[in-house]
């Protein structure tokens, strides 16, 4: 694992972070008013969740661990950013939707948590979580030793796929990369959305111009790699689904939006796969 790169990505998420919630206007109040973040992809893999012990791993601000928590789930969130936990963790007590959040790297949180017995009924993560690991098979690995014998996990993810195209569709980067991806830094994409990724569909103007004077490393996993992982740590795939369509971020020029804060690319493009879900459970 390289630590060095997860906090120079620490830092960056810090800074980003600002920019994002402040377009996203009284997010307490959208929930009191019985709001969710959550997509329908995500909605279904997870299914009926009431009464379970959900481990929402890097959960950012923590709109979707509280959209969770509002079907009735004990839901702990875990994010390496310090500004995003403390978000999450002012949002929860101002809108009245119970969680825990925790800030920490993603790979410490598995050795502490397996330390102590921590188990889950359903372990998830979802849109653009799997770049910023630096060892697939030890993520995998985490994530079933956190599952109770029965337990499930979801994840909805952008397709790698698509991740190999620049914002004007050109190719750039390598499917079959093996080594850090070096970035200016995490950008603010929920500006560069529009209303896509903002839930009530209200943007406030927020933070303009932002750019970020942290550089960000990501890492490229390709679907093979991630379905492999999952199953040499123990996890039977019930359920993989591919999408021609993202739901809410605008990577690339032209996309066109289908209803639903979903966006797909421009009209007489042969359709790709943009995003992917996956459903696994331990034995």
């Amino acid at each position: 694992m390289k630590k060095d790169l997860h906090e120079a990505n620490r830092q960056s998420w810090n800074a980003a972070t600002v920019a994002h919630n402040s377009h996203k206007g009284d997010q307490a109040a959208f929930f009191r008013a019985g709001g969710s973040t959550l997509f329908p992809e995500e909605s279904a893999l997870l299914g009926d969740v009431d009464g379970l012990s959900v481990l929402h791993l890097q959960c950012n601000a923590g709109q979707d661990s509280l959209s969770i928590a509002r079907r009735g789930a004990r839901v702990t969130g875990v994010d390496i950013s310090d500004e995003a936990i403390d978000f999450a963790t002012r949002l929860s007590a101002e809108s009245g939707v119970a969680a825990r959040f925790e800030r920490a790297d993603v790979y410490d949180y598995f050795e502490a948590a397996a330390a102590r017995g921590e188990r889950h009924d359903l372990v998830f993560c979802s849109y653009g979580t799997l770049c910023w690991l630096s060892d697939i098979g030890a993520w995998a690995r985490g994530v079933a030793q956190l599952l109770k014998p029965g337990g499930r996990f979801v994840i909805v993810e952008f397709h790698p796929f698509a991740l190999v195209f620049d914002p004007q569709w050109k190719f750039h980067y390598d499917y079959f990369n093996d080594a850090p991806v070096p970035e200016e830094g995490v950008g603010d994409y929920v500006a560069e959305s529009g209303d896509g990724l903002v839930a009530d569909d209200r943007p406030v103007p927020g933070v303009q111009g932002f750019r970020n004077p942290h550089p960000s490393f990501e890492f490229t996993w390709g679907v093979g790699q991630v379905t492999t992982a999952l199953a040499q740590a123990g996890l039977a795939i019930e359920r993989f689904e591919e999408y021609p369509y993202t739901n809410g971020w605008k990577p690339f020029e032209g996309m066109r939006e289908l209803g639903g804060r979903r966006m797909a690319p421009p009209e007489g493009m042969p359709r790709i796969p943009l995003m992917y879900a996956l459903a696994a459970r331990r034995a």
